[in-house]
């Protein structure tokens, strides 16, 4: 089987010259959770946001499905692709559900079935819709904002997700909490999973395999056994913090 999402040779280069990636090739397997870790500048958040055609690479391609995204309907790639980011984005003037369903409502699914994906998927994430579901996004804490926002990303049942340091501005407790919880919906749902972090630990719990990116640049790419076992020393400096 050919990966589900590839960068082969990707490079973005800003008009000024300045190189925000330079030649990364990366293959990320159908239902396989891959770790992009790095500095802050290193190029985990552009490398991502190729792969929902947000940017297009200046040299070289990304494939999302064997199709490179340049060919991808725009609209239609990213509606299906889950996306979840740090500062979770729900409107703030809908209720949780409506938050939820935004996408399949896009999509003109009945309203029946809406309804009941949307119960699915709180009760996935950990929040009864019988509690939540009319709640607005002010009424809920920083960690079950987030549960709605990766249940807002699963909601069209999308084969991937698109994750930019989801569980950054949370508190260590809640974000262990949630990172276990991420495992486990994995295991799950076998979705195709990118995974931004600049946490070694978390790439760890969250990941099949890491890949860890410095000046746009791929350094290592495996497990974090096999990151344990590099001689690298950009490496052994991630692990070591």
């Amino acid at each position: 089987m050919p990966p589900f999402v590839e960068l082969a040779g990707a490079t973005v280069r800003l008009p000024g010259g300045r190189t925000l990636l330079d030649g990364l090739s990366l293959a990320v397997h159908e239902g396989e959770t891959v770790a992009l870790i790095g500095r802050s500048g290193s190029g985990k958040t552009t490398a991502l946001k190729l792969v929902n055609a947000l940017l297009l690479p200046t040299a070289g391609e990304v494939r999302v499905a064997g199709r490179a995204t340049t060919a991808w309907d725009p609209i239609r790639l990213r509606r299906q692709t889950g996306y979840v980011i740090q500062e979770i984005g729900l409107f703030p003037h809908l209720t949780v559900a409506r938050n939820v369903g935004l996408v399949p409502e896009l999509e003109r699914w009945p309203a029946e079935r809406i309804a009941a994906r949307v119960d699915e998927l709180l009760d996935l994430v950990g929040l009864p819709p019988i509690e939540y579901a009319r709640r607005y996004p002010h009424e809920l804490s920083g960690g079950q904002r987030q549960r709605v926002g990766v249940a807002r990303a699963l909601a069209a049942d999308p084969p991937l997700v698109l994750l930019d340091e989801p569980f950054g501005a949370l508190d260590p407790l809640t974000r262990a909490e949630l990172q276990r919880e991420f495992r486990a919906l994995q295991a799950r749902l076998r979705k195709t999973a990118v995974f931004v972090t600049h946490d070694m630990r978390e790439a760890g719990i969250v990941a099949d395999r890491i890949a860890l990116v410095d000046a746009g640049r791929l350094v290592a790419l495996g497990t974090l056994a096999e990151l344990h076992a590099a001689a690298d020393p950009t490496v052994r400096a991630f692990l070591e913090a």
